[in-house]
């Protein structure tokens, strides 16, 4: 369980100052490449996409440590001047921030060992000030960046002491500024968000400003990777064949990014086919240390991807935001953020043979998350850190939203610098970092006496006792040792309806749902496995993993086993490195055999993009009420997010992923039960496929070389043919068509005036919907396959898109229509007013008919009623979608009254200015008798300046309850996004005055 905590809330500005004023724009000039004007070689490449239609753009390399030589500083900086006069400006501020800068005292020279100068940089050392040395490494990122972008204005000296006071602040919950260096996309919340930067441009022009002031300041990467769908498999053709259908249902969203790389400056667009977002941040975006215009400083990243916490592994300090903190922070708002509590876990010993980075992660996951750590930092140390991969790192990174966390860091070391050469970066480049580094007390030699660093708390673990082990049914932090697995399904088929419950009654537990499949008999069984997914950045990034899949598939080719037919195998790398050294080593040839072919690179089925199965298959379930499986080497595995028709999910490594497809079934004991007979008639167990550690090893050495990624990103710069032959208008504006079922402009700020518009009351709500724990962003927002008889397909039909077009929610995400009637449409959700009936309606309480959410929702708000949400603990848990937070506000919700929220949640409802309102401990709707049948009033001040963060209101209803509950505006800078009636509205006014 997550514990209920006010910590760690990120938002993406400060009460300080108003945007950009005169005084800030020194900062910008010299902020964490937010702020700081990218280096040449970034500023260019950083506005246009890989594919671009000049040739000037197209020759220039993306950053300083890519994989071609750097061009003449004085030919880019007059090609950037000749681009954007405005960037030109801050560099001519960038020359005067040393002298001007309150901490000048401390910026110093690096020198090169062989003469001359990496850069300048702001010395910690130089301060002489013992704390810091104390100080954990995640910390002192935090640290670095408030120093070098004081200007006590927005950053204040005052800031900067909190920071290096850490250990009697962070206890106290103070708030601090930070400015990321650069912020990072994909496509399922990009697309959203340069909707949203469009529709402020036309805002920021009915006000009478200057709609260019609407443009990223910070370098904004967007990865397009989460569209593909695994629509073929089996085929050695299945990569071209998805990526055709991808393009044939997705062109208008990708020919708008597109649009969008030349609109606004400083956006790269990575095109369709060339990776997972994570790992490409991983092998080739991530930068360690940058180096602008001379002056270097740690990376740090904010995305709109939960999942933006793998590059932790790198040593880059990163993590998660709602796609509307994410839109303000690229608009130059400093973020405001708790000082967070840092959680110290230190590794020991070594994983034992056979055991997967997989393996270790879950059961990282599963300790973290009794210990309770969420919105704090976790950083990882000790003699174990040795024998971890920087991929094993990235892997326990990646799973930080799983374990509750902002982060999981692994700070820079040896193993770092490592990696960082194998993926192609420079060995100048790679010096400076650890010169940097060094310099700075940022880099981790475990060579050397390690000082004791102050913790929050701490955990330790022994690699040694690791075991073999996947997770679920249901949950990625319900770890199950593989060697208790048949019983954990059995006692799952038995116990009630749950997370770890179907409640499938004895005398139908061995019932068989015989089918024919392609014209042969067939079978399933409750536990039948019927998708067997390799896919998700937190496990194809890892070598060990997918060349030990690679293995798995051979032993078994090699002893005879097949996969059977029926079930839906696939392999989705996170980037072409992957398929290179699959084929290097021989072994996709294996895979292929099993079923396993590549379909596309990208998310696919680990975010629902899995297709369809069979129909035939899901006959049999349907008509049988299976309880059919799948088995995907994913981190999410939450009800009706795979595939609507497979209630049990177990998250494993790839190599179990192929011998669970094997076994066919997840009801199995792999120590006593054979996986399947040989072809010589005798029983093949786990143990006699599975490789041992140094045969991985082996393969790995032998087959994972610099040479592969050089080669793949070079080629991801020059596009693909489909992306390359869209074209687009090149309108500062964008020309909105209200045909669209993809695009369509957001009434967000229609009618919008210079004057905000005040805190709003809440006064006899009804209640749309009734919640109980763990209401989830799937839930809420779901991703995956349209439902045939939803209120987005009645919308979808009623303009001429036939069902085989649908495509999925998130692939819309650019159409507020159909994200608003997709709000609350999970066929999984459980809402207390339906009284035990499963699925996406709910109650019109004042007629008492049943209907689908949004249609309840839009009765309520034509008759002027608002609606408010009753929830449980963990609401708004999993995937950080801002359409969790817009999709509610767009149906008329005014406040969510839960147990406790998600931290990125929470900020995304103030972000769109619904109220956060917590009980007290203790209590809930069901302890305080509240059914959801009432009328609510929430008594907060209608005046902003009577309302102070946490403070306490009373809630009162129709029949005479009266209860008090915590308002979860934590800080002023969230009360002045109430006042203004969300964040974007805030930026634009303050914007509209500059």
């Amino acid at each position: 369980m997550y514990k209920t905590t006010s910590s760690s809330i990120f938002r993406a500005a400060s009460s300080r100052s108003p945007l950009f004023s005169s005084r800030s724009s020194l900062t910008q000039s010299s902020s964490s490449s937010a702020a700081a004007s990218p280096s040449p070689s970034q500023s260019l490449l950083g506005r246009r996409s890989f594919a671009t239609s000049s040739p000037a753009f197209r020759s220039l390399p993306r950053w300083s440590h890519c994989l071609h030589s750097r061009p003449s500083l004085f030919r880019l900086s007059s090609q950037i001047r000749t681009v954007s006069p405005g960037l030109d400006r801050l560099q001519k501020n960038f020359s005067s921030m040393a002298s001007e800068h309150p901490f000048k005292g401390i910026f110093t020279t690096l020198p090169k060992p062989g003469g001359g100068e990496f850069g300048k940089f702001y010395s910690l050392p130089a301060l002489n000030d013992p704390r810091i040395d104390k100080l954990p490494y995640s910390i002192r990122i935090l640290l670095e960046s408030a120093i070098r972008n004081c200007d006590n204005f927005q950053v204040t000296k005052e800031d900067v002491e909190k920071i290096i006071d850490w250990e009697k602040t962070a206890p106290k919950q103070v708030e601090i500024p930070f400015k990321p260096a650069r912020v990072l996309l994909q496509d399922f919340t990009g697309v959203p968000a340069v909707v949203d930067l469009a529709c402020m441009r036309d805002a920021m022009n009915k006000l009478g400003s200057d709609s260019n002031k609407i443009n990223p300041l910070v370098p904004v990467d967007l990865v397009i990777d989460h569209s593909v769908q695994v629509d073929v498999a089996r085929s050695e053709n299945a990569v071209q064949a998805n990526m055709e259908l991808e393009f044939q249902r997705n062109k208008e969203r990708f020919a708008f990014l597109k649009w969008g790389s030349t609109a606004f400056q400083n956006m790269l667009v990575v095109p369709p086919g060339s990776g997972i977002v994570h790992q490409v941040n991983l092998e080739y975006l991530g930068r360690v240390v940058f180096n602008t215009q001379g002056v270097l400083y740690p990376d740090s990243v904010v995305g709109t991807d939960s999942h933006t916490t793998m590059i932790d592994g790198l040593g880059v300090a990163g993590w998660g935001v709602g796609g509307i903190e994410a839109e303000a922070t690229m608009l130059g708002q400093p973020m405001s953020m708790v000082l967070p509590g840092v959680v110290g876990f230190k590794l020991s010993g070594k994983m034992r043979n056979g055991v997967t980075a997989t393996d270790l992660v879950l059961t990282v996951t599963q300790i973290l998350r009794k210990h309770g750590v969420v919105g704090k930092f976790v950083e990882f140390y000790g003699d174990g850190m040795s024998g971890l991969s920087l991929a094993d790192r990235a892997t326990i990174a990646n799973m930080s939203p799983e374990y509750g966390a902002t982060m999981g860091f692994f700070p820079v070391d040896h193993v770092t610098l490592q990696y960082l050469k194998l993926t192609g970066r420079s060995d100048e480049t790679v010096a400076m970092i650890e010169a940097y580094l060094r310099a700075n007390n940022m880099f981790v030699d475990y060579s050397e006496p390690q000082q004791d660093r102050a913790y929050s708390s701490y955990l330790e673990l022994n690699l040694d006792n690791v075991e073999p082990c996947i997770s679920g049914p249901k949950r990625p932090h319900d770890r199950v040792p593989l060697k208790e697995m048949k019983a954990d399904w059995n006692s799952c088929l038995d116990s009630k309806v749950g997370f770890k419950g179907f409640a499938i009654p004895k005398e139908a537990q061995e019932k068989v749902a015989n089918f024919s499949f392609n014209g042969k008999p067939a079978e399933i069984t409750h536990g039948s496995v019927v998708i067997a997914a390799i896919t998700s950045c937190t496990n194809t990034s890892n070598p060990s993993v997918m060349l030990g899949a690679g293995l798995v598939a051979k032993k078994a080719c090699d002893l005879g086993l097949q996969v059977k037919p029926w079930i839906k195998t696939s392999l989705a790398p996170g980037s072409g490195v992957v398929t290179k050294y699959l084929l290097k080593s021989g072994l996709q040839e294996y895979l292929n055999q099993q079923g396993f072919n590549i379909v596309g690179y990208g998310c696919t089925t680990c975010i629902g993009n899995s297709g369809e199965i069979n129909e035939s298959v899901g006959a049999a379930i349907t008509e049988n009420d299976i309880v059919a499986a799948a088995v995907l080497s994913g981190n999410r595995n939450f009800e009706g997010r795979v595939h609507p028709l497979t209630r049990a999910n177990y998250l494993a490594s790839p190599p179990l992923v192929v011998a669970y497809a094997l076994a066919g079934t997840v009801n199995i004991d792999f120590e006593t039960e054979p996986i399947g007979t040989g072809k010589n008639g005798k029983d093949v167990f786990l143990r006699d496929i599975w490789p041992t550690t140094e045969e991985i090893a082996e393969v790995v050495q032998s087959s994972v070389l610099p040479d592969m990624f050089r080669a793949t990103y070079e080629s991801i710069t020059k596009g693909n043919p489909m992306w390359n032959e869209l074209s687009v208008p090149e309108n500062t504006l964008y020309s909105w068509d209200p045909k669209s079922t993809y695009i369509h402009e957001p009434p967000y700020f229609k009618d919008m005036t210079m004057d905000p518009p005040g805190p709003h009351s809440v006064k006899d709500a009804y209640c749309l919907l009734n919640f109980g724990d763990s209401i989830t962003t799937d839930h809420i927002s779901p991703a995956g396959n349209i439902q045939k008889d939803s209120p987005a397909a009645k919308y979808l039909m009623e303009r001429g898109v036939d069902r085989k077009d649908f495509n999925s929610y998130g692939s819309r995400r650019g159409n507020d229509e159909i994200m608003a009637r997709g709000t609350f449409a999970n066929i999984r959700i459980v809402n207390k007013l339906m009284n035990g009936e499963v699925g996406p309606k709910t109650v019109h309480i004042p007629s008492g008919e049943k209907l689908s959410v949004f249609d309840a929702a839009m009765r309520y708000k034509s008759s002027g009623e608002d609606t408010i949400i009753l929830a449980g603990a963990e609401y708004g848990s999993g995937s950080s979608r801002d359409w969790a937070a817009k999709g509610p506000m767009l149906q008329g919700v005014k406040a969510v009254i839960a147990k406790s929220f998600e931290r990125i949640h929470r900020s995304n409802l103030v972000g769109m200015g619904i109220i956060p309102l917590c009980f007290k401990s203790g209590e809930d709707a069901d302890t305080l008798g509240l059914t959801g049948h009432e009328r609510y009033t929430i008594h907060l001040p209608t005046d902003i300046s009577e309302i102070r963060p946490g403070q306490d209101v009373t809630v009162t209803t129709d029949n005479g309850k009266s209860f008090t509950c915590t308002v979860r505006f934590d800080t002023e800078v969230e009360l002045a996004y109430f006042n203004h009636g969300g964040i974007l509205p805030y930026v634009i006014r303050n914007l509209s005055k500059q």
